[in-house]
């Protein structure tokens, strides 16, 4: 029997996180701030924030502590997300004591 993955439609907003490794505390910060502060932001469809998990296969980077894997009903959604005061809160109490790089992927 073929199955099928429902499909992510709308804005797809990726972000991953290098934690601060002289912060042994950071990733679990990380991903507590986004539970409290991002999931309820108006606009998300879908919210997902997880630790890395390792992989043998060589393709798959293992650099990164944290990932945060969201999806807006729209781009306008997600560039008002951006703005949103629990968004600047998150970043401001989770981001920047804890996180040592940010890379962000968007797509529809």
């Amino acid at each position: 029997m073929k199955t099928s993955t429902p499909k992510a439609s709308g804005f797809n907003h990726v972000v991953i996180f290098w934690t601060d490794p002289a912060k042994p505390e950071a990733a679990d910060a990380v991903i507590t701030g986004g539970e409290k502060f991002l999931k309820t932001i108006p606009g998300l469809t879908y919210f997902h924030i997880g630790k890395m998990v390792g992989s043998a296969r060589p393709v798959v980077d293992q650099t990164y502590q944290v990932a945060l894997n969201t999806v807006f009903t729209s781009k306008q959604a997600q560039d008002d997300y951006q703005a949103h005061p629990q968004h600047l809160e998150f970043i401001a109490q989770c981001v920047k004591p804890f996180v040592k790089k940010v890379v962000v992927y968007d797509f529809e």
